[in-house]
Formats: structure tokens, sequence, C-alpha cells
């Protein structure tokens, strides 16, 4: 991994010291397909959300494959004392929601990919709220970034955070210990939608191939089927 596209050896160290043992002492671990993400160049690493404790997780997962995650993050972290210092020396993107600065995270991302870097897009937006917890519909940014820089979508399923942290409780439920699961997917095929305009039908219709790939993966780590169609949060 190049120096560019990872954060000071300060920031590095320091993020390593205190993630990985911790993830090792709080969940066990079943990783499967690791070997399909790709070790270098600009890849979009889209994931399903459970729980707040699973950026954490996953980024253990991808910094021991071999990647450096760059996640996107609420802009109002970068305003936090203490904190904030930390996420821009892990070199995560500000996301400006419901802003005119909201396009910044996506130019942002575009030349993180540009420089080689592993993008951490949840396309959800937040933890799912679908009842049986399988991924919602997505949001379009992930897909507008992949069809316009051309990098590489990987999917990527985790089952077991939520189990560690349920979305809406403030303390983690430690004992007995939980096992994490992650399984890694082909890459998702967008060559259909090469060369299209960027319309609103294009982008949510590749929105829907990459969560549809994430939804396979989940589904070989839960053992079950899948819902035919996907919860829509919004009604539609």
């Amino acid at each position: 991994m190049s120096r560019p596209v990872r954060p000071s050896r300060f920031w590095e160290t320091l993020a390593v010291v205190i993630v990985k043992p911790l993830s090792w002492l709080l969940v066990k671990k079943d990783w499967r397909h690791g070997e399909r993400l790709p070790r270098k160049g600009g890849v979009i690493i889209a994931v399903n959300h459970l729980s707040w404790t699973d950026p954490v997780l996953i980024s253990h997962f991808l910094f021991n494959h071999g990647r450096w995650p760059v996640i996107l993050a609420k802009a109002a972290l970068f305003r936090v004392p203490g904190l904030g210092a930390a996420v821009r020396g892990l070199l995560a993107i500000p996301v400006y929601r419901g802003s005119s600065e909201a396009a910044r995270s996506l130019s942002d991302g575009a030349q993180r990919l540009h420089d080689g870097a592993a993008v951490l897009f949840y396309p959800e937006g937040t933890c799912t709220r679908d009842p049986g917890l399988w991924p919602m519909t997505g949001k379009t940014g992930a897909a507008r970034l992949a069809l316009e820089s051309g990098a590489p979508v990987i999917p990527v399923a985790h089952w077991g955070a939520q189990e560690l942290l349920p979305y809406g409780e403030k303390w983690p439920r430690l004992f007995p210990r939980k096992t994490f699961r992650v399984s890694v997917g082909p890459p998702v095929d967008l060559t259909k939608y090469a060369g299209k305009p960027m319309h609103a039908d294009v982008l949510r219709d590749a929105t829907a191939d990459i969560m549809a790939a994430i939804t396979v993966q989940l589904a070989e780590l839960r053992g079950e089927k899948a819902p035919e169609t996907p919860y829509d949060p919004a009604g539609r």
C-alpha cells in the first residue's frame, strides 16, 4: 500500500494499536473470500450497515487483507474536538448531507479513487430499518462514483455486529462473545450502464445491482433466503 492512500504513520499506528486488539477481544472472526479484494488500485467497497460498531470491525477486516479503508463520515464528526483531528488524520471523507456542499463528498471520493484508495461506502446511508435486518434500497452515490470513475465495486456483507451493539442501544452486549462474519463477493458487473447518461433511472438500477450483490453475500452468511424485494424506508 502506498503512502498517498494511507494516513501518516502516527495516525495509522495509533488506529492499529487501538482497533486490532479491541476487535480481537470483542468478537470471534468468520472471514470468507478475502482473496476477492483487490490488493491495489482504486476500488469501491460497498457494505451493508447493521450497527455503529461495524465500521470498526470492517476496517479491521480490510486492513488485514491489505487495504486501508477510506471511510465516508458525517461532516459533524470533523467538528468534534479531538475526534475531528482523528477522523481527518485517518483520511475519512466528510459527508455534507442536505447542503449545497453535498457533491463534495463524491468529488473527494473520486480523487481518492484516482490516487488508488479503497473507499468504503454504506449505500443504505444508515443502519438498515428492514425488520429482518436485510439490506434496504440504497442511495445512488456509490453507483454514480463507480460509473463516473470506472472503479470496480466490491460487495461486502457482514453479520454479527448487530448482536454486539444493536442499533439504537448505547452499551455493547459483551457476553457471550459474538462472532463477526464477513463475506466478499466478486466485482459487481455494471458494464451494461457504461456510456449511458447519468439519469436517475440508470443510477437507481445500478444501485439496485450493487445492493443485490451485497444481499447475495449476506444470504450466504446467514444461510437464509433473502426477501424478493428490498425494504424501502421511503415506502416506494
